[in-house]
């Protein structure tokens, strides 16, 4: 159950999205479905290539991130006017959030680029990155960090004088 949670509660930050205490019910009883569905039919295929909690984070972590990406939409309240201002309000962020994206990726080569793309705007595990761009999976994760530093300093700009 800790286990579970701790996804859960993981897989939210890693996507900036805030949980009320119902929503992270709502998930961790998501995950449970998925490890109960066709009659444990998750856990039969476990094939010991992992410890049995790899396993289970991996497929929790999958099961958390459809669930999230299921419940993007439109703001939810009972005043139509304030959640469609609340939506535009949101849709005109996201485009302006997209264009910083954007900008910070152009300063990246194409490489790593491609990679935060890939794992941080598409979702995708270094496995799958690696096999999509033909890069050593242990190769990914420092591509990552060396990406994200690069963003972090053209995102502090040129220094003032």
């Amino acid at each position: 159950m800790g286990l579970v949670i701790h996804v859960v509660n993981h897989s939210a930050e890693s996507r900036s999205r805030r949980l009320t205490v119902e929503d992270r019910e709502d998930l961790v009883a998501q995950v449970f479905m998925a490890f109960v569905r066709d009659d444990l039919a998750l856990l039969r295929h476990f094939r010991g290539d992992s410890s049995l909690a790899t396993y289970l984070t991996v497929v929790a972590r999958r099961v958390v991130i459809h669930e999230l990406l299921k419940q993007k939409g439109p703001a939810r309240s009972s005043n139509g006017a304030a959640a469609e201002a609340a939506h535009d309000a949101a849709v005109e962020r996201r485009v302006s959030d997209r264009e910083e994206v954007e900008r910070l990726l152009a300063e990246l080569d194409a490489a790593e680029a491609q990679v935060v793309r890939l794992y941080h705007l598409e979702g995708k595990s270094y496995q799958e990155i690696s096999d999509a761009v033909g890069m050593p999976e242990n190769s990914v994760g420092p591509t990552l960090s060396r990406a994200r530093r690069k963003m972090r300093q053209a995102d502090a700009g040129p220094a003032t004088s």
